[in-house]
């Protein structure tokens, strides 16, 4: 019997699905769906290893906050290995709805997804947490704005940010974050802040 040919799909509104890999943790190996949207940009794999090895000591029983969750690479995988609450803020509503059907395939209970622009969230809210994943799209500055908004804000003492930026890209951070480490991987420099007072901008 001959086989019938495959018919190639009609092209559509529907953004075409692809998978990360939860890497470690109660949730190590899962595979999640997340669509081929604008600006989407997980964190790899190897990235993520040594971002986890960087905060194996302090992931354990966090609470965490991601600013920018895209495709939830660094939230899922925090809720993994074990923070207490990670909360993910995501501008696109169909991004957002993603990530809760993705909490809904893991049956987490850990994780909130919140859907709002990061830096209005910043406006409105206190950001009380243990790490921040600060891992905005490279278009728009919208890293220097986060970082500018989060000045004003009086962070928990000792509070560790992590940051995601394009390779040769410039941001300013205020003095009283300690950098920890630094990597790059091809096109992107990432890097681990600590703070070492609590102090505010105005």
């Amino acid at each position: 019997m001959a086989k019938r040919r495959a018919i190639k799909p009609v092209p559509s509104n529907n953004r075409r699905a692809n998978t990360l890999r939860i890497i470690a943790g109660q949730w190590r190996g899962r595979k999640l769906p997340f669509g081929d949207h604008e600006g989407l940009r997980p964190t790899g794999d190897r990235v993520r290893e040594t971002l986890f090895n960087w905060l194996q000591l302090d992931i354990i029983g966090a609470r965490c906050v991601d600013l920018f969750a895209g495709a939830g690479a660094l939230g899922f995988e925090a809720a993994s290995r074990g923070a207490k609450h990670v909360t993910m803020i995501e501008k696109s509503i169909a991004v957002a709805n993603q990530l809760r059907q993705n909490e809904a395939l893991l049956n987490s209970h850990n994780t909130q997804v919140i859907h709002s622009d990061a830096l209005h969230w910043l406006d409105i809210n206190t950001v009380d947490c243990d790490i921040l994943f600060l891992d905005p799209p490279f278009a728009n500055d919208l890293l220097q704005q986060s970082i500018d908004k989060l000045k004003t804000k009086p962070l928990k003492t000792h509070c560790l940010i992590y940051i995601e930026s394009a390779k040769g890209s410039c941001f300013t951070t205020p003095a009283h974050w300690q950098l920890l480490k630094d990597k790059s991987s091809g096109q992107i420099n990432y890097a681990l802040y600590q703070l070492v007072n609590n102090v505010v901008s105005h």
